[in-house]
């Protein structure tokens, strides 16, 4: 219908047999066999716990950024500061707090729900909730950070420059891209889109998938 909002739909297909083929050390790969329309299909994917960004915007329109070397793609590319929500029990909320400290030893007062996507609905179940961080003060004992964090480097740059370097092609992490583009989108429309922090996440799977 032209006149409904855009809008994707939640509708998990009936699992009859789902288990995991590889156990890695961080995230599994999981096979699932389900219905779809009338048919069974089997596909396997990348199963993964989710995770949080955090762009943190001081009151001159600064995002706090990192720089972090990822072994996959074999770069050190400039970052929100982000982390899986692998900790039981913590909520996502809980879980950006915590990340924003143990990376850049800084916390916020002001939080809001920026963004949300998939990072390869294709193949992985990872979901990824963007926060808007403001309000924010350092800590007086910073983090002893170890392995790719361990030379992290950290730097304030404009909001209106990490859009210039995202529409430069400058900057490829899917986090910071989704986060920088929608942040200058909110704050043209007086941040009027941004969600309440503690928001219901019907899209994260652990609301819904099944056989885990």
């Amino acid at each position: 219908m032209p006149n409904q909002p855009l809008e994707d739909d939640l509708a998990p297909a009936p699992v009859v047999v789902s288990g995991v083929v590889f156990a890695g050390k961080i995230w599994d790969v999981r096979r699932d066999e389900f219905e779809y329309n009338g048919s069974p299909i089997v596909r396997e994917y990348l199963d993964h716990p989710g995770a949080v960004a955090i762009l943190a915007l001081d009151t001159h329109d600064r995002v706090l950024l990192i720089k972090q070397y990822r072994h996959p793609v074999r770069a050190r590319e400039w970052e929100l500061p982000a982390g899986l929500l692998d900790e039981f029990g913590e909520s996502p909320l809980d879980g950006a707090k915590r990340e924003l400290a143990e990376e850049t030893d800084v916390a916020a007062d002001d939080w809001a729900v920026l963004s949300e996507f998939y990072t390869s609905p294709g193949g992985s179940d990872e979901v990824i909730r963007i926060y808007l961080a403001r309000g924010l003060t350092e800590l007086p004992d910073p983090f002893e950070r170890v392995h790719e964090e361990a030379d992290m480097k950290i730097r304030w740059v404009s909001l209106d420059d990490c859009v210039d370097a995202v529409l430069e092609r400058r900057i490829q992490n899917p986090s910071l891209v989704i986060g920088v583009l929608a942040a200058q989108a909110a704050r043209s429309r007086g941040w009027a889109s941004l969600g309440p922090a503690d928001a219901p996440w019907p899209r994260h799977p652990s609301n819904w998938k099944t056989g885990a």
